[in-house]
């Protein structure tokens, strides 16, 4: 996300530098190229301008005047702004009431409510710690229930069977009538979506909306459309009273436009952005985060705290003393480095969020996929026991055996067994003299703009 504008501005930015100051002439310069970038980030023109002109106002003043480096001066002010446009902090789901906390989904058919329901579940169960109940008053699309029903199963949420010759005023009131027997925490209803905005549509989720009484009604669309999310949001908020957005699809979108745009147009916050298919694909927002990732200088709060939730701590703790005592790294503990690294979301989420990845070539970036570390995984887990833990047996015929029972080439497994021989040598590095020495031995080795 925001990838385009990434670039765009990084490029603005870059022109500043050897500037003494920042002078009339320039910064009308770089502005334009600024609302360019915008624009071509499908960011809504009335936003752009008061945008632009927000930071015009700034940087003219006294405060980047005494600066010493208009590029660093001028990512301030956008960072500042950016912030400012997208919501100051992030807005927490109000869940401080008499339980149940009910929350609504509402939005176009195809927006992701559904599946996002589900992901809302999950987050409020691991993060929150809370006890969750979903239910479907789609009865309109086929098999919707059903597809929320797998779904509650999967994240492990409880789920209310409706049918779709009920009525979905009567479906919404009944579950929240169980949430309350059951003494559940959280009741998420998911709402019939349509392709188009209709009266029909507005009137039955304004009856659904009055029947539960939610204390969050979310705005479920998807960030691909650009623009028109933010219409979309507004029309939605004439008919209800929004108090959040949940931005889907948020992985295929290289612009952005809708996340800069939402806010000010309808004056309610992004409250999630989906990031990707599965059900732990979900994050909060926080404009601030986002600001840092659009001018290049990555995300490592969130980076952070990816790493605190799903890393094994008592696999890092085990390899740490193993390698404290002078054992050597295998593949069984490049398998499990290779599964965490998977498992928060991937190259492509962590790479996402490092500082300086911006100022990376689009070759290189391009070259950052997570199919490779999916074969490298079938790779190792078509060897022997023996093998994972003594690499040097793999030989000629091995190495075809190994490339024939995980479907890649023999090729594949002698570019493995390189990366595996080179990260061997770096966690030798480091159980020898620390983070310090590891660090030492990678510089050079990795591509300009890395934070080494």
């Amino acid at each position: 996300m925001f990838q385009n504008l990434t670039d765009r501005l990084g490029r603005t930015i870059k022109t500043l530098r050897g500037q003494g100051r920042l002078s009339d002439d320039n910064i009308k310069d770089t502005l334009r190229e600024v609302r360019m970038a915008l624009l071509e980030a499908d960011v809504a023109l009335p936003v752009v301008k008061e945008f632009v002109e927000k930071v015009r106002e700034r940087a003219v003043g006294q405060e980047v005047m005494q600066s010493l480096s208009p590029g660093q001066a001028l990512v301030r002010i956008v960072n500042d702004e950016l912030v400012s446009l997208m919501g100051d902090a992030c807005d927490e789901l109000t869940l401080n009431v008499q339980p149940p906390a009910v929350i609504l989904m509402a939005g176009l058919q195809g927006s992701g409510k559904t599946t996002s329901t589900a992901k809302l579940a999950r987050w409020l169960q691991e993060r929150k710690k809370k006890s969750v109940l979903v239910a479907s008053c789609d009865i309109y699309r086929p098999a919707a229930i059903e597809q929320l029903q797998t779904l509650a199963k999967e994240v492990g949420a409880e789920f209310f069977p409706s049918s779709s010759d009920q009525d979905p005023v009567a479906i919404a009131a009944a579950a929240l009538d169980q949430a309350r027997k059951q003494h559940l925490d959280v009741l998420i209803v998911d709402t019939a979506g349509r392709l188009h905005i209709d009266e029909q549509m507005m009137d039955e989720i304004q009856r659904v909306h009055a029947a539960v009484n939610p204390v969050e009604t979310l705005f479920v669309v998807d960030s691909m459309t650009g623009q028109d999310a933010a219409n979309t949001a507004r029309a939605f908020n004439d008919a209800l009273p929004l108090s959040g957005v949940v931005l889907t699809k948020t992985d295929g979108d290289a612009r952005g436009g809708a996340a800069l745009s939402i806010r000010n147009i309808t004056g309610k916050p992004i409250k999630f952005l989906g990031i990707g298919e599965k059900t732990d694909a979900l994050e909060p927002f926080h404009p601030d985060r986002v600001a840092s990732r659009i001018l290049g200088m990555g995300d490592v709060l969130s980076l952070v705290e990816e790493a605190e939730r799903k890393i094994d701590k008592g696999k890092a703790a085990k390899l740490a003393r193993k390698l404290h005592k002078g054992k050597r790294f295998d593949l069984n503990d490049f398998h499990d480095q290779l599964e965490q690294m998977m498992g928060m979301g991937g190259l492509g989420s962590l790479i996402d969020k490092l500082p300086g990845v911006g100022q990376l070539p689009q070759k290189v970036r391009e070259q950052v996929n997570d199919r490779d570390m999916h074969r490298m995984l079938a790779i190792i887990r078509s060897m022997t026991s023996k093998e994972r833990h003594f690499p040097d047996v793999i030989k000629g015929s091995r190495r075809r055996r190994i490339a024939a029972g995980s479907g890649t080439q023999v090729q594949d497994v002698n570019r493995l067994l390189k990366q595996f021989t080179q990260m061997q040598k770096m966690m030798k590095k480091m159980s020898k003299g620390g983070m310090k020495n590891m660090m030492r031995g990678m510089k050079g080795r990795m591509p300009q703009g890395f934070p080494f």
